[in-house]
């Protein structure tokens, strides 16, 4: 079992470029950028795909697909979206401390009331966090 922090909420995507991508679900965010688990979650409460990491694999599964796996999370990351996505980032974020990444813009401003937005500027990309629990 993972253990450490633990929240939960909705979260959305959008990724614009050649092929514009948007994504929302809910979410269950546990762990550590070490070691942990996110699973996302259909409005029904199915599991949609669930990633797991921990030093030296991650892998993903979703219901009908082939389960996914790469050294990193950042790599397996990439690997499913297209574009590389702060998942560890997230961690300090969610703890109000903007860490810098790469191309990342993290708007901390609302984290209080439960609120968390990053934006990217190539490929554009926007991501929001709603959390009902931390």
């Amino acid at each position: 079992p993972v253990t450490g922090a633990r929240w939960s909420g909705r979260l959305a995507l959008q990724v614009e470029g050649d092929a514009q991508s948007s994504f929302s679900a809910g979410f269950d965010l546990r762990g550590s950028p070490r070691e942990g688990e996110l699973e996302l979650t259909t409005p029904l409460g199915s599991v949609a795909a669930l990633l797991q990491w921990s030093p030296g694999r991650a892998r993903l599964w979703a219901p009908g697909q082939p389960d996914r796996s790469a050294g990193s999370l950042d790599e397996l990351v990439t690997q499913a979206t297209g574009a590389p996505l702060p998942v560890a980032a997230l961690f300090d974020w969610l703890a109000g401390v903007a860490t810098p990444v790469p191309g990342w813009q993290p708007d901390l401003s609302q984290r209080l009331t439960g609120r968390l937005a990053a934006r990217r500027e190539s490929p554009p990309t926007e991501f929001r966090m709603i959390l009902e629990s931390r």
